[in-house]
């Protein structure tokens, strides 16, 4: 199975590593200096157990993305399209996943935040795309990928159908990669659950400038924590979601204690001077909020100080 991964950050690089120690064979898209990184000095991962695993830049095949259009030894030949990139370069990487998967290949999105699927499949086409979360965690320090725990990758149709022959290759490769795959039928509750999480976690530790575990270590923090979760909750159950109020607590408290000494990839972002996620995480709440009627007062302010915050970046 030829399978590529589209954006090798820090999740994108627990793929590629993982992957590497199966029988695929693998294609890394990525940009600038990631990119001429893989190809020289291949990729390096820091495992949740403590070892240092060294992925050789001969076991998978590099395309920067800048570089122009897909090389046509690329074009239809994956079978497997996995896209980690930021949710802001989701128009790129569709058409780089259109460009390269075969007839039968499938598009799975992993990326944080809501609608990405719903973008890539406006290019390769519903019944080849699937949507994704993930639990795995990962941060990433200049070429070398730290996978600080473990967790699974949830992964459904759009139109909840079960899984087709393409999709069940991917998972069985996923699962042989130890990855710990899960099929649901209902994707996109998982992808709601997951965008509230994010929502309620990356955009405070952004701004204070902590690490996800300080949320628990503050009243304060964890009580707009709470809060903003709440008011995400209510765009989410208006827009037709079936969510308990108290699983999905009990679910961030589970994240937040598994993931208490990563940076989230939201202040990942911020102390290195890059444009964040924020509009495709707190902006999708608000955007849902407005057409439902529903105020979002708490993801308004929060997304107006990490915008603030890339500002000043900007102008240092």
């Amino acid at each position: 199975m030829r399978i590529a991964i589209l954006g090798v950050g820090s999740i994108g690089g627990v793929l590629l590593s993982s992957l590497a120690n199966t029988d695929a064979e693998l294609i890394a898209i990525s940009r600038g200096p990631t990119s001429q990184s893989l190809v020289s000095e291949g990729l390096v991962v820091h495992t949740p157990e403590g070892a240092i695993e060294s992925i050789p830049p001969e076991r998978f095949e590099v395309f920067d993305s800048e570089s122009g259009p897909v090389p046509e030894e690329f074009v239809g030949s994956c079978d497997a399209a996995i896209i980690c990139g930021k949710s802001y370069s989701t128009p790129i990487l569709s058409q780089i996943a259109e460009d390269i998967l075969s007839e039968h290949g499938v598009a799975l999105s992993i990326q944080n935040g809501m609608g990405h699927s719903q973008q890539i499949s406006s290019r390769v086409g519903t019944s080849r795309t699937l949507g994704g979360a993930t639990t795995h965690g990962a941060w990433r320090d200049r070429h070398e990928t730290h996978w600080v725990g473990r967790g699974s990758i949830t992964v459904g149709s759009l139109d909840g159908s079960p899984p087709n022959g393409s999709a069940k290759s991917l998972l069985d490769i996923l699962e042989d990669a130890e990855l710990s795959p899960v099929w649901v039928d209902d994707i996109n509750r998982s992808s709601w659950e997951k965008l509230l999480i994010n929502v309620a976690i990356n955009p405070i530790c952004s701004i204070t400038g902590l690490r996800n575990g300080a949320l628990l270590e503050s009243p304060e923090l964890w009580g707009q924590s709470i809060s903003v979760l709440e008011e995400s909750l209510t765009v989410a159950r208006a827009s037709g979601m079936v969510i308990h109020p108290l699983e999905i607590q009990e679910l961030l408290l589970e994240v937040v204690q598994a993931t208490s000494d990563n940076r989230c990839s939201m202040l990942q972002d911020l102390m290195t001077g890059r444009r964040t996620e924020i509009d495709s995480i707190c902006g999708y709440v608000i955007t849902m909020g407005e057409g439902l009627g529903v105020p979002t007062p708490l993801n308004s302010m929060l997304r107006s100080l990490v915008r603030g915050i890339e500002m000043s970046s900007q102008l240092e």
